[in-house]
């Protein structure tokens, strides 16, 4: 039996190299959907251009059911995503050992087609929210053959461990045909533009996995791989993994322990070598077969969370991505699933030292429209995704008497009004991502004001309130801010006002030469109403917020009135 299994695995070594051999001598369609940078930009390039994914991701198994997806795919349109994000899991494709059957895959994608969408598979593998319940049962039910992980009590818990190369080599033996299988449906039309792999992987329940092999490899040195990659890369790795391992003494050698310290921050980082290890194999595996670009997604550290293994140890975060940049240079990007009110927090934990953003999971209501905004316009986001979008009661509004807006408002619905406004504004806004011309606002209790420095302005922002009663105060603003010439702007957003102030040379007073409100058709600026008077921002609005000798009239934005408005500023003594 062990002999067996020794042939097993050098065949498929040998298979993974013919593989990589066959990537690197073969061209790749430049029109295959791929990241391109632009200035400090990371941009998916989608038929040959920029895209930016204005995605919702349906339930974990919303997608195993045609029939019912057949119900979420209008409201999809009329809620102005360009994209959605769907499950794939191993357990569908290949419900009995070596017998795949995609008949799911191909449903999704020409149900996808039908309603101008693009899809972004999540594969649900060996991990799923850390544990292992979307593996077939034909795995499940063979621990001996496909073994767990192992926690301090002893006992084995539901998650695939990372320590077993059958594992691995089954797991990616499955997400292979998928890839290969994607490239003969999909090559032509490209409606997959990128794949999850895996979901918010992690041990839960200890800080790592104690079975013997997992043992053995603590207590062993750290890989050179990852001691050269650490010293090569001193000052561009995360600063949080600089701090453990400096407070451990920098050392270029040792086991775990003698190299990151006796702490479970060492437990995190070893298990997000072998997570990040493992992925990666199967990462440049599906590469090969199509080489879309491939992404994970984190299970963040929560407010009450006292350790790793309160949420998923050994996942990308702010601690380990460095880890995984490292251990796995076949994923493009690793991303954060951010439902805490923080969200710019975490969005800039994450867009660090050449890690580009992209919001896979996060909410669906007003909240969720600021966080886009925010996400797009101030971290050159690829793009963002809502949760959970076939559940529409998730994101409606209620009514007084607590009631929720009947389904034929959907276009109404908060996300849905931010979202056409960034489908129009998609072109300017690729156009200046990357570039230091592009910046946004996310102002809540906890931030009430934000001053943005942009062209030769400083942008005064704070929260819409009512000039006739002051204690009247919106709860929550947002808006992105486009320079498109020295002294032109394009602003859109939501319960904001907006300061000009000149910080270049010159006159020392900002005024509006003229603003008019407007859109975008098929990147064609159409003015529309010229604003003025009570629609703008006055002197005598301003109070606190403005320096009499310095700021003239500014912007306001109540609500979604008066979507996206173009400005010139000019300046007077």
């Amino acid at each position: 039996m062990k002999i067996k299994r020794l042939f097993y695995h050098l065949l498929f070594g040998l298979f993974l190299a013919v593989m990589f051999s066959c990537k690197k001598t073969t061209t790749i369609n430049p029109e295959i959907p791929h990241l391109r940078k632009q200035g400090t930009a990371s941009q998916l390039i989608v038929d040959g251009k920029p895209f930016l994914v204005l995605a919702g991701e349906v339930a974990n198994t919303a997608s195993s059911d045609l029939e019912y997806m057949n119900t979420v795919w209008p409201n999809l349109k009329r809620m102005n995503f360009n994209t959605v994000l769907v499950a794939i899991a191993w357990a569908w494709v290949e419900p009995e050992e070596n017998k795949f059957d995609f008949s799911l895959v191909d449903g999704l994608i020409k149900d996808a087609r039908a309603n101008d969408l693009r899809i972004i598979f999540l594969w649900f593998g060996s991990w799923k929210n850390g544990i292992s319940s979307f593996v077939p049962s034909w795995v499940k039910e063979n621990q001996e053959k496909y073994p767990r992980v192992q926690i301090k009590s002893g006992k084995s818990i539901e998650v695939l461990s990372t320590f077993s190369k059958t594992n691995m080599e089954y797991d990616t033996r499955a997400y292979t045909a998928f890839m290969k299988h994607i490239r003969e449906v999909d090559s032509e039309k490209r409606t997959v533009i990128m794949i999850q792999l895996q979901n918010e992987v992690g041990i839960l329940g200890d800080s790592r996995d104690r079975c013997a092999e997992a043992e053995k490899a603590f207590h062993s040195s750290v890989p050179d791989e990852l001691m050269d990659y650490l010293q090569n890369k001193k000052d561009s790795i995360m600063p949080e993994l600089l701090m453990v391992w400096g407070d451990a003494g920098f050392k270029t050698n040792g086991t775990w322990q003698e190299v990151f310290g006796k702490t479970p921050a060492t437990d995190e980082i070893f298990m997000a070598w072998n997570y990040s290890q493992y992925m990666n194999i199967m990462a440049a595996a599906g590469k090969a077969e199509y080489p879309l670009p491939v992404f994970t997604n984190s299970w963040i550290v929560q407010p009450g969370d006292k350790g790793p293994g309160d949420y998923p140890s050994g996942g990308p975060e702010p601690l380990t991505i460095s880890i995984w940049k490292a251990g796995a240079p076949g994923i493009d990007i690793n991303a954060p699933d951010i439902y805490l009110p923080n969200f710019d927090e975490w969005a800039a934990l994450f867009n660090r030292y050449g890690n580009p953003l992209f919001v896979p999971e996060s909410r669906g209501d007003i909240t969720g429209a600021a966080n886009a905004f925010y996400a797009i316009g101030q971290h050159d986001a690829i793009g963002y995704s809502a949760m959970g979008v076939d559940n529409t009661a998730r994101f409606v509004i209620p009514r007084p008497d607590a009631s929720v807006k009947p389904p034929e408002d959907l276009e109404e619905l908060p996300l849905a009004k931010a979202y056409k406004i960034l489908r129009q504004l998609s072109p300017v806004i690729l156009e200046h991502q990357g570039k230091g011309t592009i910046a946004a606002a996310w102002l809540n209790s906890n931030k009430q004001t934000q001053d943005i420095y942009l062209g030769n302005y400083k942008i005064g922002v704070e929260r819409w309130r009512n000039r006739r009663n002051p204690e009247q105060v919106a709860e929550l603003g947002y808006g992105i801010f486009i320079a498109t010439g020295p002294d032109e702007y394009l602003v859109s957003g939501y319960d904001i006002r907006i300061i000009f102030t000149p910080v270049t040379p010159g006159d020392p007073i900002a005024g509006l030469s003229w603003v008019e409100a407007g859109r975008f058709d098929n990147g064609q600026w159409i003015p529309e109403r010229k604003l003025s008077g009570d629609d703008i921002l006055l002197r005598y609005d301003l109070g606190a917020a403005a320096d009499v000798n310095q700021s003239g009239s500014g912007l306001q934005f109540r609500g979604f009135n008066h979507g996206i408005q173009r400005v010139k500023i000019y300046r007077y003594k």
